[in-house]
């Protein structure tokens, strides 16, 4: 029995667990849609900062934007964040761990001179589309300015 079948609570938990996508998720395609229709063009699932060991959603890499779009259940969302029934402790440590991970990406990459955008997957396609385009342009007019 491999270390990850040890911890999962039954064969179903297990088999959804490994069904799980790390990119390419329906809120990270509807997003990416929209930012591509507007002409902007970028990276996914991409390192901004290799020796982080973290992968962003979509990066801007020449803006140095980087762009997150967390999971309600794997980043604890306080709205629609759930408990598991099973093995809850196991699973509000492992939760504990993902939220402080982040918290600890956005603040090294921020160090490290990137702009941070973070949302929910629950939020509007649309809504996210147009602050990360937002992001993007003022970047590109503080480039600008500063030439």
């Amino acid at each position: 029995m491999s270390t990850y079948e040890s911890w999962a609570s039954t064969p179903a938990s297990r088999k959804v667990m490994q069904g799980n996508r790390s990119r390419d998720t329906a809120p990270e395609l509807a997003i990416r849609r929209r930012l591509h229709a507007v002409g902007l063009r970028f990276r996914v699932a991409y390192r901004p900062e290799p020796r982080l060991r973290r992968t962003a959603d979509i990066v801007f890499t020449k803006r140095r934007i980087a762009v997150f779009i967390d999971g309600c259940y794997w980043h604890a969302c306080p709205e629609h964040g759930t408990v598991a029934r099973a093995n809850a402790s196991y699973w509000s440590e492992k939760l504990e761990r993902n939220v402080a991970r982040d918290a600890d990406t956005t603040n090294q990459l921020i160090a490290a001179g990137w702009t941070v955008l973070r949302f929910w997957e629950h939020e509007d396609p649309e809504e996210v589309a147009a602050k990360v385009s937002t992001a993007v342009r003022a970047s590109d007019e503080t480039a600008e300015t500063k030439s």
